[in-house]
């Protein structure tokens, strides 16, 4: 059973060309108007052979921005493409193989996982994919526990599935696994009093106390602050939780070190008495101040010893205490700087914290909920660099703001019973000759290639870039394996593998044929914030423009055989264009529009750590006409029937008056109702007599008995399961304030400060042919 080892003459019977005329189909930008697919955009398949690309990784887990490896790194040069990976490496998936075993095989020389991408010189021997080390097949796996047979190791789960994971045997363990460690660090300002925000977090932990992971070692702890620490002493035997407050902040200590962490399931009516009292405590504050910094000082004292998450909210602009900040955010400047300041940290404090953080195993997770500046730029340090994620909820008001409300809320419940791994390392490996770079994500890089994750979470994503460092002349394919070693809630050490295996290449036009668009723009995305915080804004819109130029300007002089007028890109680049020209107009990158400082960085913030699924839509939101849907085409799901709109190009020549339209922006939905909407669109699914009985503020569409309304709830609520955070909904008619947000997200078309996207073809062109 060698069938990999005999590759080779399969794999140069395969001449790409002849199997993706597709991709390769010769597109004049300027005169096709109509490229979006109707519905969404799958990965290319890599060109393998059958055999191996049934068992290939899952392209939402482990996906190459080149389907195709170039051969060598000057043919890569030659394409103008970048090379890079992009990661979901712990994402929730519905069938996850499950392997215990004493020995867990790897490559004696490089340590790699053994693969579906590994072949087998006999049934003794295995040659390693990565380094091409021959290894001896342990006597343990010649036995499969699948199939209860002997002698048939190429059957193993292991060498049958490219994403498995195991529980690990003791020798990967540092330390016995640590239990779940829950710290919450909550403002309790004025400011954050009147947002309402802590009534919302209470409630949310009650209810869900019995579904946060763990097992029974799992412990929790409270600190609040606003000038002042607050600890909670919660020991077993009190009669109701004690409030210890520590008012020298300059020199911070914990008064009693063993009670403020405590254990969950002993102390359960305690934390229950306190989450129910904690709201009313401060409800009188007059307290304005804030000392972010020593809380976090303090938080960190009672997580060392264990590890764990850290659960920060923050209302204000830290201002008293190490950490303390200045506003940095001038408002007239907002949309007229030619430059955008202040992209960087004001202090280098959160990043140390954060490294302290990561070195004795704790997260920090920043939950921002506030209406003014507060630097996100410097506080979103304690998360990124902790592998922890930040939450941000501009304008948060229980009583003002419902939608936001509505979504702290759903985030929070995801947030606190979603899985969670403990004490986390990633490695990702490559073939010979290939050489991971630059990283990209929340995380500390603990060495060349280990990035090191207290917690890591299923909704996290990654990206790497990579270059060819030495020939891969005589390879017919190279392999990307991703490990993950994580303590799970249950105190169990376990390692996820994911291992891809892509076909090299020899000539430009397969490179070109294998371009991966959407995996290549949430790269280049990641790229140009890098380059914003280090060089500067306008640095990174031109870097973006000249890939797209370079890129097409490669293909046509490199891979078009006839030479015709126009602006020509091969099939499956042909979105490239509108990609760059959604990110140069995408609230990270975007010039001329006013734009709050806070809410840039936190657009950058998401372009570096969510997954590329979700990523696409905030760059390319999807539009769609609902105001007709109908049973044709459509998906059926658990006994529910889903409609199946086509998507519509981001052009307001593709809205109408007489409709309305569903626009997924990935953290938000907007539903523009057009002034002469069909009249049945109002009554049956908004539930109102005309047009201006639409209500300014609509967030919740009623619950009508109309196959209308059904339609449509069954739509939206199928658009938010398709990811982990609840997108808010709001229903929009030309007087709404937010009208302008939805405009702005209409790509195609021309503002005062940027190109249509024909005039940004144009300008294109004229690069190309200089």
């Amino acid at each position: 059973s060698s069938w990999p080892a005999q590759l080779s003459p399969s794999l140069a019977a395969l001449s790409l060309q002849s199997s993706t005329p597709e991709a390769l189909r010769v597109v004049n930008l300027l005169q096709e108007r109509n490229l979006l697919p109707p519905g969404p955009i799958p990965a290319p398949t890599p060109c393998l052979p059958q055999d191996l690309q049934k068992i290939n990784c899952n392209p939402e887990v482990f996906r190459s921005t080149l389907t195709s490896i170039p051969q060598t790194q000057s043919l890569l040069n030659k394409a103008k493409l970048p090379l890079g990976l992009l990661l979901h490496p712990f994402k929730d998936l519905s069938q996850l193989p499950v392997v215990t075993s004493s020995t867990i095989v790897r490559c004696r020389s490089c340590r790699t996982y053994i693969n579906p991408f590994v072949s087998f010189l006999d049934q003794r021997r295995w040659k390693c994919n990565l380094c091409y080390r021959v290894n001896d097949v342990p006597e343990e796996f010649m036995y499969n526990p699948v199939s209860r047979s002997y002698g048939e190791p190429h059957k193993r789960p292991e060498v049958q599935n490219a994403t498995i994971e195991f529980i690990a045997p003791s020798e990967y363990m540092l330390r016995p696994p640590q239990p779940a460690v829950y710290l919450f660090v909550l403002d309790v300002s004025h400011n954050a009093v009147e947002t309402g925000y802590l009534n919302m977090v209470c409630q949310s932990l009650l209810d869900n106390i019995n579904a946060l992971p763990g097992d029974s070692r799992t412990k929790i702890g409270f600190i609040t602050f606003d000038s002042t620490i607050h600890f909670y002493n919660l020991q077993e035997g009190l009669s109701q939780p004690q409030m210890l407050i520590v008012s020298d902040i300059e020199d911070i200590f914990l008064p009693t070190p063993d009670s403020l962490l405590v254990n969950l399931s002993e102390c359960k009516e305690l934390v229950q008495d306190l989450l129910k009292s904690l709201p009313n405590l401060f409800e009188k504050t007059m307290e304005t101040q804030s000392a972010l910094g020593p809380a976090l000082q303090a938080a960190f004292k009672l997580l060392s010893p264990t590890g764990g998450r850290m659960s920060v909210f923050q209302t204000q602009l830290p201002n008293l205490g190490v950490g303390a900040l200045k506003s940095r955010e001038d408002p007239n400047q907002r949309a007229s700087a030619k430059d955008i300041q202040h992209l960087s940290p004001a202090t280098d404090f959160y990043k140390k914290l954060a490294l302290d953080c990561s070195g004795q195993q704790v997260a920090v997770d920043l939950f921002l909920l506030s209406a003014q500046y507060c630097d996100l730029a410097s506080l979103g340090c304690i998360s990124r660099y902790s592998a922890g994620s930040v939450y941000y909820y501009p304008s948060y008001h229980h009583a003002h703001n419902p939608a936001q409300v509505e979504r702290f809320q759903k985030d929070l419940k995801r947030y606190l019973t979603r899985k969670i791994g403990f004490e986390a390392v990633m490695r990702i490996r490559c073939t010979k000759g290939l050489s991971i770079h630059t990283f990209h994500g929340n995380f500390f890089v603990r060495s060349t290639d280990l990035l090191s994750l207290p917690n890591v979470n299923p909704d996290a994503g990654f990206a790497v870039q990579m270059s060819i460092e030495e020939n891969l002349l005589d390879m017919q394919v190279v392999s990307f394996q991703a490990a993950l070693l994580y303590t799970s809630s249950k105190g169990e050490r376990r390692i996820r593998v994911h291992t891809m295996c892509l076909p090299v290449v020899n000539s430009l036009s397969d490179i070109f044929a294998g371009a991966d668009v959407q995996a290549i723009t949430g790269l280049l995305a990641s790229m140009a914030v890098d380059r914003s915080v280090s060089a500067s804004l306008s640095d990174a819109r031109d870097a973006m423009t000249n890939a797209a130029i370079d890129s097409l300007a490669s293909y046509r002089q490199s891979v078009l055989t006839i030479q015709q007028p126009g602006l020509l890109a091969p099939a499956c680049l042909r979105l490239f264009p509108l990609y760059i020209l959604a990110l140069l107009k995408q609230k990270a990158f975007r010039t001329g529009t006013s734009t709050r400082l806070d809410d840039r960085v936190f657009a950058m913030c998401q372009l570096k750590y969510q997954p590329l699924a979700y990523l696409m839509l905030m760059i390319h939101p999807a539009l769609y006409r609902v105001d007709d849907l109908t049973d044709e085409g459509a998906l059926n799901i658990n006994e529910r029937t889903i409609p199946q709109p086509r998507v519509q190009q981001l052009s307001v020549e593709k809205l109408s008056r007489e409709g309305a339209f569903l626009m997924d922006a990935g953290m938000v939905i907007y539903l523009w109702v057009g002034r002469n909407c069909n009249p049945n669109f109002l009554t049956q699914v908004l539930g109102v007599p005309n047009y201006t009985a639409v209500p300014q503020n609509l967030y919740l569409l009623p619950e009508l008995d109309t196959a209308e309304s059904q339609r449509t709830r069954a739509f939206i609520g199928w658009l938010r399961d398709q990811r982990p955070f609840f997108p808010t909904l709001h229903v929009i008619r030309d007087e709404s304030q937010l009208k302008a947000n939805f405009m702005q997200n209409m790509i195609e078309d021309r503002t005062e400060s940027a190109l249509s996207y024909y005039e940004f073809l144009l300008h294109l062109q004229q690069q190309i042919s200089k």
